[in-house]
């Protein structure tokens, strides 16, 4: 394979240019809906190539673009050999390929006013363009080069030695991070308990071959999602068609993640002291994750109103009551296609960590005792909804939500489907998510001055 390079042959511009004086907010004349769409020029059309791969689509009419391809490799499939091949992956997203130099790459995709972007997470990597969408057939066939033409080559990867470890001192600096990354270490055996970050002890130790070999085991077609806004859907189908069909079969199979509960305490002189105590909730897609991304709403999930008081968050009314130092507390919250995590995050003053890690655990215990009434969650769903709706309205949380579902399900759920199921969610439902997290194992991560901070045996 010698990259690339053939990608502008489907057709010399994607898009007419000659479109002066002609609304964008009108389809182009004489233009087909894709097999099986609806009436609407504007819905969300999902086809499932033979191959597996699932191609997503909005025809939004925009003049700018926006296309992913989401692929099942996040760091939950990374073994005890090559621990932080995905972090090294994000930052290889640039580097040569077999059909472009890195010098092609960036220079291509800035000449057009584009960009490109690598993310990740423990289920997913993302690999995003962003253009104007008459260069929509450029910066595609550098998102191809870089997602299924790689090189990693011996020298380049060792240059990426110091961004990693510049990754690894960033992400130091933020408490949060390390009192995230230190719950799922503990409170998994396996799979998702797999860092975001290399681990100190493979940073430099990452070779070109660890790269090759994850890249063959889990960039297969069945386990990608060619997502797109602003495009065709016939043209993206055809993309897929030819260039993603690269790699048959199912690729390494993940362990089913292993939930154990435990504990981690990470001292500093800090004088704030952050906690988490969670349990296992629920797998992402369940009607029982809904209800627990309800319950967290009406428990707190964070300010609504810029620098406000979070009134309505019980855990901040309940907190307030057990001390008088300052605080931030919310409920967390995070599903996985397997499982889940649940529970309270809280920031206090080293003395008062307790007090508040405590006053928060009894806001809960009294929703599962039935302290919670219709007004409550009226509220809750309210807020959910609106969060979710909102985040629709940004192309990368529209493009997020279409590529994640792609890729899980094959389909896309309107965001109407999803609403009527937040609306579903009963007082009985939010009062056995509640059950759940305070009769369940409990895992705790907290980052601080700790000599207040209560034991997870103890709370």
């Amino acid at each position: 394979m010698k990259g690339i390079r053939g990608i502008s042959q489907l057709s010399r511009r994607f898009y007419a240019a000659a479109r002066t004086g002609q609304s964008l907010a009108q389809p182009l004349a004489g233009l087909k809906l894709s097999p099986g769409a609806a009436h609407s020029y504007q819905d969300v059309h999902v086809t499932k190539l033979p191959s597996g791969l699932v191609i997503a689509s909005l025809e939004n009419y925009s003049p700018a673009s926006k296309i992913g391809v989401f692929i099942r490799a996040g760091c939950r499939y990374e073994t005890p050999e090559n621990q932080g091949v995905t972090h090294l992956l994000r930052l290889a997203s640039s580097l040569t390929t077999k059909g472009a130099s890195a010098f092609k790459i960036c220079r291509g995709v800035e000449a057009v006013g584009g960009s490109l972007s690598v993310t990740s997470s423990r289920e997913n990597m993302i690999y995003t363009v962003d253009c104007l969408r008459d260069d929509i057939d450029t910066v595609m066939e550098y998102l191809i080069n870089v997602t299924t033409a790689q090189e990693f080559r011996p020298w380049e990867v060792s240059d990426l030695t110091p961004r990693v470890k510049m990754d690894k001192a960033q992400a130091a600096q933020s408490t949060q991070i390390g009192v995230v990354e230190g719950l799922h270490g503990a409170a998994y055996k396996n799979a998702l308990c797999n860092s975001l970050y290399c681990p100190d002890h493979m940073v430099g130790n990452i070779q070109s071959e660890h790269l090759h070999q994850f890249v063959q085991n889990n960039f297969t077609s069945s386990r990608m999602a060619l997502v797109g806004l602003g495009v065709d859907h016939a043209v993206l189908k055809q993309v897929g068609e030819h260039f993603l069909n690269i790699r048959s079969g199912t690729g390494t199979t993940g362990a089913k993640a292993q939930y154990r509960g435990g504990e981690i305490r990470l001292p500093s002189t800090s004088t704030l002291v952050h906690s988490a105590v969670v349990s296992q909730s629920a797998a992402a897609g369940t009607s029982e994750a809904l209800a627990f991304s309800v319950l967290q709403h009406l428990l707190g999930a964070g300010p609504h109103v810029k620098r406000g008081s979070c009134a309505s968050s019980k855990l901040v009314q309940g907190v307030a009551k057990a001390t008088a130092d300052p605080f931030d507390v919310s409920a967390f919250n995070a599903s996985y296609s397997d499982s889940g995590l649940f529970g309270v995050y809280t920031i206090s003053q080293a003395a008062a960590a307790g007090d508040v890690i405590k006053a928060a655990l009894d806001q809960v215990k009294a929703v599962a005792n039935g302290g919670v009434t219709a007004a409550d969650l009226t509220r809750a769903k309210a807020q959910l909804k609106g969060q979710f709706l909102m985040s629709l309205e940004t192309s990368e949380g529209l493009l997020e939500a279409m590529g994640t579902q792609a890729l899980t399900s094959g389909s896309y759920c309107s965001s109407e489907e999803i609403s009527k199921n937040i609306d579903n969610v009963s007082l009985t439902d939010i009062a056995n998510a509640a059950k759940k997290f305070v009769s369940g194992k409990k895992t705790m991560a907290s980052s601080g001055n700790l000599v207040k901070t209560p034991f997870l045996d103890e709370i």
